[in-house]
């Protein structure tokens, strides 16, 4: 069996915690791993890693494969040069996966951002599933819908039993809630949890008779000789979910029912549900300190908040951004992310702290021709060697040691110590011990933006 793991999406209705640059799937919202790390280590219990493929897109392409390393040597992640929702990377992945592993194999697609507790449970399911996905056809996971929700997608099934599954009649749009309200009362709809599975052969020859706006331009791929998807090629597809593409159209489609718990953290309400609450239904997460609030959800990232009498309340604090709704109303945060977006409001996209794979940066402040940046490196890692054609930079140790290589020589500070870096100086700053390292960079320029890197090495691939 093989995994394919879609790790693209901006989370938008996660904001101001999850952002376009750094999106829901790379967050640690709850535990100790991401959602993304969870989601891979969820799939060990069932696929060997080397047959687990994570796909994303190419401004995350580098975190998602850091965030993976530290689970299993040479994650194979593959990129899309565009976003373009998930048929065309569903079927791009089954393409690749059937030409590299030159077999037919079974294909296991979830997405990034699901919460599930029971992986036992999970793997049993998957098991049942397989078995199906053998016989030729798709498989869906629903989930028993437990309340009306309107938020997710149903999926109706005729009574013709599969052997642990039933043959699917149709797919439904999310519902209002008296449509959802009916579906739980007639007991044969599920939710869509957006989980498949299908032999290669049998996903590619449906895209062929379904999707052959997405198929047709497969043949200028070939992945024997490479795993970078043409841009060119790319584009041409169609943006469009893989309901839409293949299963609505194809009769080939069988639901086995999800027995483990399910949870999509698609907003924070559902973050709210999946978590442990208090004596009075709170949900406190960072430095929170509440008199007398109920049933409500506050996080604090960076300052104190102190909540007072608040009911059925969502409050989230970013360093940046302040996000206060009513708990029913958490759906609608992605309108506030597309009007930041119509607006170029740079808060839709990246925090003021911003996580590289060798560390992260703070802008501590920013105005007319400069830009002050906390840099913190962590021990072993490197930035890429770079230069930049519009701002030079002054760099000043604050904690730990720095390597600084510029133009082929190299420099040792300690605390203390500093640095120029000339506009289209070759350099690049380094941490090879084993302290953390703290610099303060001063950004100087008519252009200070990060797209303005040229970079000539990189250990992390992104060249």
């Amino acid at each position: 069996m093989y995994g394919l793991i879609l790790a693209g999406g901006s989370g938008s209705r996660l904001w101001p915690l999850s952002r376009e640059l750094y999106p829901k799937q790379l967050l640690n919202i709850q535990n100790s791993e991401s959602l993304l790390q969870s989601t891979f280590l969820r799939l060990k219990d069932v696929i060997p890693s080397d047959n687990i493929i994570s796909m994303t897109g190419v401004k995350h392409v580098s975190n998602v494969r850091y965030q993976l390393s530290s689970l299993c040597e040479n994650p194979l992640v593959l990129s899309e040069p565009i976003s373009k929702n998930t048929a065309p990377a569903i079927v791009l992945g089954a393409k690749f996966i059937a030409e590299t592993s030159k077999s037919d194999p079974v294909i296991l697609v979830v997405p990034s951002d699901h919460s599930i507790k029971d992986v036992k449970l999970f793997s049993q399911t998957v098991k049942e599933g397989e078995i199906l996905a053998e016989q030729g056809y798709i498989v869906t996971f629903g989930v028993k819908p437990s309340y009306p929700e309107t938020g997710y997608g149903y999926i109706n099934t005729s009574e013709v039993k599969l052997f642990d599954g039933f043959k699917v009649n149709k797919f439904v749009e999310k519902p209002d809630f008296e449509t959802a309200q009916k579906y739980l009362q007639e007991g044969n709809y599920y939710w869509n949890s957006g989980i498949f599975m299908f032999k290669a052969s049998v996903l590619l020859e449906e895209a062929s008779k379904k999707a052959p706006e997405i198929y047709d331009k497969l043949k200028n791929f070939d992945f024997t000789k490479s795993s970078e998807i043409p841009y060119t090629e790319f584009d041409k597809m169609p943006a469009i979910s893989i309901d839409y593409a293949i299963m609505e159209k194809s009769d080939k489609i069988a639901l086995v029912a999800l027995k483990s718990d399910w949870n999509d953290l698609g907003s924070w309400k559902s973050i709210y549900d999946v978590s442990k609450k208090d004596e009075n239904g709170n949900v406190k997460i960072g430095h929170v300190i509440d008199e007398g609030s109920k049933n409500s959800f506050v996080y604090s990232s960076s300052k104190l908040v102190a909540t007072i009498g608040l009911e059925d309340i969502v409050l989230v604090e970013t360093e940046d951004a302040i996000l206060a709704c009513k708990s029913d109303k958490t759906q609608e945060v992605k309108k506030i992310y597309d009007t930041l977006k119509k607006q170029n409001d740079n808060t839709h996209k990246v925090h003021k702290t911003v996580y590289r794979p060798w560390g992260y940066y703070t802008v501590l402040g920013e105005g007319k021709g400069f830009l002050t940046k906390m840099i913190h490196v962590n021990p072993g890692q490197k930035l890429s060697v770079q230069s930049h054609e519009h701002r030079s930079e002054h760099w000043v140790v604050l904690e730990g040691k720095a390597k600084v290589v510029l133009e082929g020589k190299d420099l040792f500070l300690s605390p203390g110590h500093s640095v120029d870096i000339p506009v289209k100086a070759i350099h690049s700053l380094q941490n090879p011990y084993e302290e953390d390292l703290k610099i303060v960079e001063v950004q100087k320029g008519d252009l200070l933006i990060e797209e303005d890197i040229i970079r000539y090495e990189d250990m992390y691939g992104r060249v």
